[in-house]
């Protein structure tokens, strides 16, 4: 396994510690029921009493499982297996060890901020490695991989059919929160995986393109493109400009170089979030 692999499931790790904190000590305790089988199993659970919400949560996570081993690929299968196996494991753990029988404040909006911020996030950085956590995770990728739309658009359209069973089985205020919960997460789902994503992509017009591309590609080891001929509409001077996509840090340190080089350089710095091909996200 290499480096990039080992990183990979680093990530996934995290996000799966996050999300089973977040769940188990928020929603269960708060029946909260923000979607996923998490949430299905909770009031399946409150309103039959057979089986304890985690024991739940595992059955319908291996359904799920073998559902998107059926559709989606090898490296998605294998990170989701052992993300809904470490997910399962934690949530199966906290419930022998730290024993939730009542919320830790009595403020269920407060904890349902924390409990969306934890969850949400830990999706993200699992959603970011090409994985997911499972259960309803797993229809919410299928749905990505053939309708395009983003993911946590894809888990607000399918956790909203869970969160209409909540009205009945908790009442009307942990259905509203719990509403109010996935539409949030929706968001920050998708704003964490583009913040995780973005990266700076620079246009500089310039005469001293030498020192500058130089800087660029020997010094960051980054790829650049060059345009000739760029033609002043003002001034009728002819210079070149210099494509390049870096990251953030690398762009701070590229500006400022420009700025010992060619103070009087034209430079155009943007923010985007879909880079693909060599060196980046493969085309998709």
């Amino acid at each position: 396994m290499n480096f990039k692999n080992i990183r990979s499931y680093l990530m996934i790790t995290l996000g799966t510690v996050l999300m089973a904190v977040g769940v188990y000590f928020f929603e269960f305790a708060n029946d909260f029921s923000t979607g996923g089988t998490a949430g299905l199993a909770q009031m399946i659970s409150e309103m039959t009493g057979f089986l304890t919400p985690a024991q739940l949560a595992s059955i319908f996570n291996v359904v799920l499982l073998a559902v998107g081993m059926i559709v989606l690929g090898k490296a998605f299968t294998f990170k989701t297996i052992y993300c809904s196996l470490l997910l399962t494991l934690l949530l199966n753990l906290f419930e022998q060890l730290v024993p939730v029988t009542e919320p830790f404040t009595g403020q269920k909006v407060v904890e349902l901020f924390i409990d969306m911020i934890l969850v949400s996030v830990g999706a993200a950085l699992i959603f970011n490695e090409d994985g997911s956590s499972g259960g309803t995770d797993v229809v919410a990728m299928i749905l990505k991989k053939y309708t395009r739309i983003n993911v946590g658009k894809a888990l607000l359209l399918v956790d909203s059919i869970v969160i209409l069973l909540a009205f009945s089985a908790f009442g009307t205020e942990t259905g509203i929160l719990s509403l109010f919960a996935i539409v949030i997460r929706a968001f920050v789902v998708d704003g964490a995986i583009e913040n995780f994503n973005s990266s700076k992509f620079l246009m500089i017009i310039t005469d001293k393109e030498e020192k500058i591309l130089h800087y660029i590609m020997h010094d960051l080891e980054r790829g650049a493109s060059v345009v000739n001929n760029c033609t002043g509409a003002y001034t009728n001077n002819e210079k070149r400009m210099i494509i390049s996509v870096m990251d953030k840090r690398e762009a701070v340190k590229v500006k400022k170089m420009i700025k010992q080089i060619d103070p009087v350089a034209f430079v155009i710095v943007g923010t985007t979030n879909d880079i693909q091909g060599d060196g980046f996200k493969p085309l998709s």
